[in-house]
């Protein structure tokens, strides 16, 4: 019996009834907790993030910090790298939801297409990724050259652990799925996985967005905020 299940067993009830109970709530009460520990890490995620973009404002008000979109040689003036890196994103999210669906519809064969495409689409955000730091690089827009450089840099690679972080788990559960297990097994991890894949596009938009906006976008944030330096 672990910790979790001593501190809520009752004990006036007979142990028989405590272990019939527990063996017929047995994986709607795991996924309820696993849905709730999820819950609790986006809104942890969230209040991280909500952080990284009030000191990113904050910055974007003193000297020395140069956005990187609004001028027309400023790398982001043109965003249609951050539109193709947010396309493999949104069809990886897309796959994830089609392979839920297909799951609850009992399609197995094509909820692993689905499952497998959505592991392609993310990987290759990954790699466009890395892609654009390298250009980025390349052009002289370095980790270390201004402060909006080495917000996209951390902002983007913060995003991109916690994408790679959701493959291990979307990974094995496709692995489950390819070796013959019931699609009822990988149900319950394939519905955390597809919000868990909503809410990182939704987060890349958000950061998009961000890295995308001219210094008075920026300023006008700042004055709603009272964050003027």
């Amino acid at each position: 019996m672990s910790f979790l299940d001593k501190l809520t067993e009752k004990s006036w009830e007979p142990a028989g009834a405590v272990a019939a109970a527990t063996a017929a709530a047995g994986p709607a009460s795991r996924h309820a907790a696993q849905k709730t520990a999820l819950g609790i890490f986006l809104v942890i995620i969230s209040v991280v993030f909500l952080l990284f973009f009030l000191t990113f404002i904050t910055h974007s008000q003193y000297p020395g910090f140069e956005a990187l979109a609004g001028e027309p040689w400023m790398p982001f003036s043109n965003t249609s790298q951050l539109w193709l890196n947010t396309l493999f994103l949104g069809l990886s999210s897309a796959a994830l939801h089609a392979a839920l669906v297909g799951a609850r519809r009992g399609m197995a064969n094509f909820t692993i297409l689905a499952m497998v495409a959505a592991v392609f689409f993310a990987i290759q955000f990954v790699l466009a990724q890395l892609w654009l730091w390298r250009d980025l690089t390349a052009m002289g827009y370095g980790l270390a050259e201004n402060p909006a450089n080495s917000y996209f840099y951390l902002l983007t690679a913060v995003h991109g652990l916690h994408l790679l972080g959701g493959l291990v788990v979307l990974f094995r559960a496709t692995l489950l799925l390819w070796q013959g297990q019931g699609l009822e097994r990988i149900q319950a991890s394939l519905s955390l996985c597809a919000t868990y894949w909503h809410y990182l596009l939704g987060l890349w938009l958000v950061l998009f967005a961000l890295m995308a906006s001219s210094p008075e976008t920026y300023q006008t944030i700042a004055a709603l905020c009272g964050l003027e330096g």
